[in-house]
């Protein structure tokens, strides 16, 4: 992977094939390669003429890892997706998030809606809007991330993060740090002048996102689509929500034509 300095870390990602540039951004506990190289994402998308970047998000992958909250705020890892645009050379990309990587989308094109074309956010649905972050799934999510001993954990869904964090082989520490800064509600407030074509996607099994309509309905340029029989962990890479993608690409930032 290459590396480049955004506002003083140094962050990950790969780059593949050419055209217009897609970004796509992963979400918490994972990494680029998990996400979306494993998953059959980049394949298709160079096919269809992309330049495709991924990214390992500050605190993950190959990425710094900084263990202070106040490094993973929304804002700040936004404009981690804005300066990678800019660092390829690009003055406008589009942007592909997935579960906490689809509000770093979401703050990126809130930011600088010019550089954004288009947006996908996927995993994220009404409850993206609603704060999370001092619920108490989060400090069992924390604790669980903490433990120095993993089988003394309690939490179900606690025991489900510690889980994937160490198959994906994360840095735990920079993971809790991480955790409830990743649950920060985004600005409906905002959203609601956010003129960029939007596309929101949500498993029908994933409750913990809630309603995709209802968030893009917040949006005066989004639309949505749920995909059938898929939970949070299982839509990341579900061949219908890249069908979807491919196609709302294609209407609003088409790859290079061959």
């Amino acid at each position: 992977m290459e590396s480049f300095d955004s506002n003083g870390y140094r962050l990950a990602y790969s780059v593949f094939g050419a055209g217009p540039l897609l970004v796509l951004i992963h979400g918490f506990a994972s990494n680029s390669r998990v996400n979306w190289i494993e998953t059959g994402w980049v394949e298709p998308l160079v096919a269809a003429g992309y330049r495709v970047a991924c990214l390992d998000n500050r605190g993950h992958g190959a990425s710094d890892k900084p263990h202070d909250p106040d490094a993973y705020a929304l804002v700040k890892m936004g404009g981690d997706a804005l300066n990678l645009i800019a660092h390829l050379g690009e003055r406008r990309a589009a942007v592909v998030g997935y579960s906490m990587g689809a509000k770093i989308a979401a703050h990126a094109a809130l930011a600088a809606p010019q550089a954004i074309a288009a947006a996908v956010f996927g995993g994220i649905g009404i409850h993206a809007v609603r704060d999370m972050a001092d619920t108490d799934d989060t400090d069992e999510i924390e604790a669980a991330l903490r433990a120095p001993d993993p089988g003394a954990i309690a939490s179900p869904v606690g025991r489900t993060y510690r889980d994937f964090a160490e198959r994906t082989g994360s840095d735990l520490m920079a993971l809790a740090a991480c955790v409830r800064p990743s649950r920060q509600p985004l600005p409906a407030d905002a959203l609601s002048g956010l003129s960029t074509p939007v596309l929101v996607a949500v498993g029908a099994k994933d409750a913990g996102a809630g309603a995709p309509g209802a968030l893009a309905a917040l949006m005066p340029n989004a639309e949505a689509i749920v995909i059938e029989g898929r939970d949070h962990m299982r839509t990341s890479g579900d061949r219908q929500f890249q069908a979807a993608v491919g196609e709302f690409l294609s209407r609003h930032f088409p790859g290079k034509s061959r």
